[in-house]
């Protein structure tokens, strides 16, 4: 083994994972890759939408119906809630689209500094606040838009 396929073997033990491996046929070269903490973001993932954890249903289908306008790839986006104890592991994307700033410092602890300086990261009001608030839903529309300018020029 490589030195680094050593690293990732002692990392994925000590996280309790378990590796699977194929039986039959070659082995995919991006699984041997190095760990996102250590390169640019190379995700599949295009955008990463960020929620607060406490949104009523009425703000949620607002923002749903809000990323279905733009098309397919927001409208399908990963939808991560940030809770009490934090966020859940968050993929490597090329944007992010994040609803109030407590949200953005949740990811802020959460993603690496590389994968933050290489993603267009955009904030907007929360939920509760665009549900209420004209000027927030505005925000909202040119906040959707420089994340769908950013993924059509990547």
């Amino acid at each position: 083994m490589v030195a680094g396929a050593e690293r990732r073997q002692r990392l994925l033990g000590v996280m309790g994972v378990t590796p699977w491996r194929l039986r039959a046929g070659p082995v995919d070269p991006v699984a041997a890759r190095e760990p996102a903490n250590d390169a640019a973001p190379t995700g599949d993932v295009e955008c990463v939408v960020i929620l607060p954890g406490g949104a009523n249903e009425r703000e949620l289908e607002l923002v749903g119906r809000a990323l279905r306008a733009r098309g397919p790839v927001l409208g399908r986006a990963p939808r991560l809630h940030v809770e009490a104890q934090g966020l859940p592991a968050v993929p490597v994307a090329r944007a992010y689209l994040v609803f109030g700033e407590p949200q953005a410092r949740a990811l802020g602890h959460q993603l690496p500094a590389a994968v933050m300086s290489a993603a267009q990261i955009v904030l907007v009001d929360t939920p509760a606040a665009i549900v209420a608030d004209a000027a927030a839903k505005r925000r909202l529309w040119h906040g959707l838009r420089a994340i769908g300018r950013a993924l059509r020029r990547a």
